[in-house]
């Protein structure tokens, strides 16, 4: 393990720099494209991050893990500086330019080319509110791109009644191909919440799923009391949640010799709910090129 290059903290914003290098290490460790957990799970790891820096959250809605909030802003950096690219698939990769990063300095000067750029893009809004009426004065978003419309969602996830989250993990699974969905709620025990069948080709999986609106991570002992209640009852056990899961959980999850538990955390949570339309509406937004039609 490489020595620690930044440390999260409850409440003091980590050394972004580091974790944009962290970010790119990790990356190209992973063959140079990942998704955001695959890239999360492996900088946690690179770096050794703690599972109690794992559990600190981000102040407000979201229930936003403050590594996994920072982690967004380094890849928001990366690519804002042309290090990094993402598909629309969610799928991140280094570009030729990220190739290239080797030093802390580099990541340092991209941070720098990045704020100085909101720097005057504040200014020049500023000048424009000046100018404008009230109405026409727009919100500046601060979070990073990828986790706008995501912390909004968790926010209504956390607002919702229990039964009523068990439920939408119901119909979930359904849309997700498994049948015979049954939603235990108060009468589940052993913190199983529900059970379906997931068939696959000619082989059937009876799976049991356990689904908690947290803010905090889940922990290594959550997934081991969870597979404690599917001992002879299950072949297959699924954890979904709003928060997120720590390294450990995550290596837990996967344990050689015990019954494999499969993890949705709250960001996962948001595509399948994006993908499957639940609750979700992808609005088209038309965006007029006046500077094409001059060429014409």
């Amino acid at each position: 393990m490489t020595k620690r290059r930044f440390t999260i903290d409850a409440k003091k914003t980590p050394d972004l720099a580091a974790m944009m290098l962290a970010t790119v290490e990790a990356l190209r460790k992973l063959g140079g494209s990942a998704t955001i957990q695959e890239l999360d799970q492996e900088v946690i790891k690179q770096e050794g991050v703690t599972a109690s820096e794992q559990a600190f959250t981000m102040p407000g809605p979201g229930n936003t893990a403050r590594v996994n909030y920072f982690l967004g802003w380094a890849r928001t950096h990366l690519k804002r500086g042309e290090a990094l690219a993402n598909s629309a698939r969610g799928v991140w990769m280094l570009t030729p330019k990220g190739k290239t990063i080797t030093e802390l300095d580099q990541t340092r000067a991209i941070r720098v080319q990045v704020l100085k750029e909101e720097r005057e893009r504040s200014q020049a809004k500023r000048s424009a509110a000046k100018h404008a009426k009230p109405d026409d004065v727009e919100s500046v978003d601060d979070s990073p791109e990828e986790m706008g419309w995501k912390s909004q969602l968790l926010e209504v996830l956390g607002e919702i009644p229990p039964d009523a989250f068990e439920r939408l993990s119901g119909r979930l699974l359904r849309e997700a191909g498994f049948t015979k969905i049954e939603v235990m709620g108060k009468t589940g025990d052993g913190g199983i919440d529900g059970v379906g069948v997931l068939r696959v080709n000619l082989v059937s999986f009876h799976v049991y799923f356990q689904c908690k609106r947290w803010k905090a991570s889940v922990g290594a002992g959550e997934i081991r009391d969870f597979r404690g209640a599917l001992q002879g009852r299950a072949d297959k056990g699924l954890f979904i949640t709003t928060g997120s899961f720590t390294s450990q959980a995550s290596e837990e999850a996967t344990r050689s010799g015990a019954i494999t538990i499969d993890l949705i955390d709250g960001d996962r949570l948001c595509d399948l709910l994006k993908e499957n339309e639940l609750g979700v509406e992808t609005i088209e937004q038309v965006q007029i090129q006046r500077d094409w039609f001059e060429t014409v």
